[in-house]
């Protein structure tokens, strides 16, 4: 398992955090994922071998935010 912290540009609300959470939660290999709305961050812990850091970003990507 491995975890990473991602930074995330343009989540303010609470709709922000149920967006990121559901999309990257349901990807095959996550087992969690947590918003830090006040720090603009996303931790994710995920199996490497089940799903890239590629697609992770992608998936917070396509709900309209920016990983830096």
């Amino acid at each position: 398992m491995k975890n990473i912290t991602l930074n995330v540009q343009g989540m303010s609300c609470g709709h922000c955090v149920n967006s990121i959470e559901g999309s990257v939660g349901q990807l095959e290999g996550v087992s969690e994922v947590k918003v830090k709305l006040n720090d603009a961050q996303v931790e994710v812990a995920f199996n490497e071998m089940q799903v890239s850091l590629d697609k992770i970003k992608e998936t917070i990507e396509d709900q309209g935010y920016e990983v830096e």
